[in-house]
């Protein structure tokens, strides 16, 4: 996205975009989630807020999508991309935040301060 911005755009047959520095800055911004998720996997339990924010992006994401597409603005085959980037992820981002909020009940319950 960063290094060639009009890679996707090409390879989909949309229009290329009039300014490809915005599409630019979402490969910057997908590189900074990139290294939050580096962190959090150290212990995805403790860091369930990167988690949650690496998921409302997941759930966000598709949701524009479809917008777009009902507008007509983007083909069926840009959804491709959100096989891969988007929903993939549901899954184990899901299952990571299910375990940290039993995580959380259980310290509640032996009433522990900390929870992880």
């Amino acid at each position: 996205m960063i290094g060639a911005p009009n890679f996707f755009f090409d390879i989909t047959g949309l229009e290329r975009p009039n300014y490809p520095e915005i599409w630019q800055c979402v490969g910057m911004i997908v590189g900074v989630y990139g290294v939050g998720y580096l962190l959090a996997a150290r212990n995805p339990l403790r860091h369930w807020p990167i988690v949650a924010v690496g998921l409302l992006g997941k759930v966000l994401g598709p949701i524009g999508f479809v917008k777009a597409l009902i507008d007509g603005r983007f083909s069926a085959s840009f959804g491709l991309i959100l096989v891969f980037n988007d929903l993939l992820w549901w899954v184990p981002f899901a299952a990571i935040l299910a375990a940290a909020r039993r995580r959380h009940e259980e310290c509640r319950r032996r009433g522990s301060s900390v929870s992880i």
